[in-house]
């Protein structure tokens, strides 16, 4: 393994459920030998806090990505776990185990096609169930999440460390333990000259805003609310489609602007950042209470063309309202990854919404970085960092109140 240079495999399934995406990314550390900071990376060292590297930032070069969807019966197993009101040990822990072998079948397949050797993998793992506020349980406030996918069944399939359970330390340290690509957004787009809105639309959307010049402290991040999670659900209930392909369906309808007004009225999208979001705010139940707001005499078209229309509106205002202001000039690129990226009536909601705010709309491809990649991409980073006992959470991103080094490593 190359201390300069490793090759390091991330992996993301996101609250969409809808599969496995893999990137392999080259890092490069950008210290010089024999100049590194030897304090920089020593765990508690205040220099280290706030400071995404030894010095500088690493070069990423992407490598590969694919994307895997899930097998029928473990995606039915994800959506029934996620957010359950009643589940079993034995499903919960058979399930962790079955992720494993999923996201390992995905990495080795990628690194197979594309005649790969890996040093490292970062493993998000799949989001069953995510409270980034305290609450109280069993006689104690407090937040938590979980991702499910067991990294020693990575590591031991494939003969390679792993990090992988990335949220908890940011939680600890006081923050949301979400987002956490604001350290990729920062590292690829900061630019000095130009403001930079990174947003990506997977499930649940979330922005990342680099004003010109910016330090990491002045990165402004949050989740904007439901992404595709609830155009999703809309599709496979009302078209018995996995999702509304380019946004076909939501073009022939007409906005029901009641609903919309009434939806956007949810405490959540009050909510200062930072704020994270999940399907514990916006899945099947608020899909479910929105389809029913929308009838019983809205076409199937017009309550797509709604849940469309609230995607785009809550990112808009999103930016609007929190990030704006700390813009040094109107004009802003506006980069958008993800799935959303791919519907066309939605990205046409957000020029039309963003536009006369001055950002500039364009995929993430035209900055050199695949839509479906950046998310994996973002774990290959922040395991990396790990490896490095780097801290990988912006906390001006999350609201921790210190950078924290994230994950833990599953050895072979």
């Amino acid at each position: 393994m190359n201390a300069n240079s490793m090759t390091v495999a991330g992996i993301m399934s996101g609250t969409s459920a809808d599969g496995i995406d893999v990137a392999v990314v080259r890092i490069e550390s950008p210290a010089r030998p024999g100049r590194k900071d030897k304090n920089a990376a020593r765990v508690g060292h205040p220099d280290s806090v706030g400071h995404l590297d030894w010095a500088g930032h690493p070069k990423l070069t992407l490598l590969a990505h694919e994307a895997f969807p899930f097998a029928p019966a473990l995606r039915r197993a994800v959506l029934a776990a996620m957010n359950a009101s009643t589940t079993s040990t034995a499903q919960l822990a058979r399930l962790h185990w079955r992720l494993g072998i999923a996201y390992a079948e995905a990495v080795a397949a990628t690194v197979k096609r594309h005649g790969l050797r890996l040093d490292l993998i970062g493993c998000h793992g799949q989001t069953l169930y995510h409270q980034a506020r305290p609450a109280r349980y069993a006689g104690r406030s407090f937040g938590c999440t979980w991702q499910a996918g067991e990294a020693q069944v990575i590591a031991s399939t494939l003969g390679l460390p792993v990090v992988s359970n990335f949220r908890p330390a940011d939680i600890l340290a006081g923050g949301q333990g979400a987002p956490l690509v604001p350290l990729l957004d920062y590292v690829l787009f900061a630019d000095a000259k130009r403001g930079r809105i990174l947003q990506n639309i997977g499930g649940i959307a979330n922005l990342t805003a680099i004003p010109a010049g910016a330090e990491p402290h002045a990165v402004i991040a949050f989740d904007t609310g439901p992404g595709n999670m609830v155009i999703d659900w809309l599709a496979q209930q009302l078209f018995s489609k996995p999702f509304d392909r380019n946004g076909a369906f939501a073009a022939a309808g007409t906005v029901i602007m009641p609903v919309l007004k009434s939806t956007l009225s949810h405490p959540y999208f009050r909510r200062k950042p930072p704020r994270s979001a999940g399907r514990e705010q916006f899945g099947r139940e608020y899909a479910a209470n929105f389809l029913a707001s929308c009838r019983p005499s809205a076409r199937p078209e017009d309550v797509l063309a709604t849940a469309t229309a609230l995607t785009a509106e809550t990112i808009a205002r999103g930016y609007q309202r929190y990030v704006l202001p700390a813009m040094k000039n109107r004009s802003v690129d506006f980069i958008v990854s993800g799935g959303g990226a791919h519907n066309g009536t939605l990205m046409a909601m957000l020029q039309a919404r963003l536009g006369p705010l001055g950002c500039g709309l364009a995929p993430s491809n035209d900055f050199g970085l695949p839509v479906e990649a950046k998310e994996a991409a973002a774990f290959a980073l922040l395991a990396w960092q790990t490896w490095h006992r780097l801290p990988g959470n912006v906390p001006a991103a999350t609201g921790a109140k210190h950078a924290a080094i994230l994950g833990q490593i599953a050895y072979v």
